[in-house]
């Protein structure tokens, strides 16, 4: 009897939490098909013209926000994933001083609270002169971007065979072809993972963007102060597809790795 009781709940309960947690996505899509006009709170009517026109002239600044938001989440991906990968294979592969007080402070944007890393970021770009704007918000976000690549791509680092590398070299391969040929194929997987995070964590930063964007308008900054009078129809649109293809996106990972593994049991 007791074994079914848990049967039943575990599964109710994870259905139930899964549920809440949709509700605001759920609202968020819903929403973007209202006819709104000024304000987004009050339901009118169903339309798709908000779909169909959602960068239109008087809620261009949507589209623009979100321009922002992609732009800097990918130059900011591309300066931590290059610079956090580089410092996750020293650390694994070389023994150098400082190396125990390195990493440490590596950890400490992760363990620091937003407001005060993004309070200190301002600071400091106002005491060297220099102005806030899209510079200095991907400068922000590619220097607490680095310690999550670190993380991810150094437990990929420490995974690998160093004798497969050897073999490279036994077979006269140079120091450069030895690592394209080898260690980075197999270092790919942990750097797309670490790229995938640190696009995340820009794209939906809000904080430290606040505090070091200037005037530069991002999604999520756009988000906060339209929240007031009630988030546009045309916010809503845009944060429905991004959810939706990331949706896409994680099924068809999720189902192609799947059909592979089928195929690796059947050679088998």
């Amino acid at each position: 009897m007791k074994h079914s009781i848990g049967k039943w709940v575990l599964p109710a309960y994870s259905a139930l939490a899964l549920l809440i947690l949709m509700i605001p996505i759920g609202y968020t899509f819903v929403y973007s098909f209202n006819d709104s006009l000024k304000s987004n709170i009050v339901w009118r009517s169903f339309t798709f013209d908000k779909w169909l026109n959602v960068c239109n002239v008087q809620n261009g600044a949507v589209c623009e926000a979100f321009g922002n938001s992609i732009f800097i989440a990918v130059v900011s991906t591309v300066a931590a994933t290059t610079l956090g990968t580089m410092i996750a294979i020293a650390m694994v592969r070389y023994r150098f001083k400082f190396r125990s007080q390195l990493s440490l402070f590596l950890f400490l944007p992760m363990a620091t609270p937003e407001v005060v890393l993004g309070a200190g970021l301002a600071a400091q770009f106002l005491s060297i002169g220099v102005p806030k704007d899209m510079t200095t918000i991907i400068l922000a976000h590619t220097m607490f971007s680095i310690s999550f690549v670190v993380v991810a791509v150094k437990a990929r680092v420490a995974t690998l065979d160093p004798a497969l590398e050897e073999a490279g070299r036994d077979l006269y391969g140079s120091a450069l072809q030895v690592f394209l040929r080898i260690t980075f194929p197999l270092l790919l997987p942990g750097i797309l993972a670490a790229a995938l995070l640190s696009f995340a964590l820009s794209f939906d930063d809000f904080i430290i963007t606040n505090f070091n964007s200037g005037s530069v308008s991002t999604f999520p900054k756009y988000i906060w102060i339209s929240a007031a009078r009630g988030i546009p129809a045309e916010a809503n649109v845009v944060a429905s597809a991004v959810f939706i293809l990331a949706l896409v996106i994680v099924v068809t990972v999720q189902v192609s790795g799947a059909a592979r593994a089928k195929r690796l049991a059947k050679m088998n």
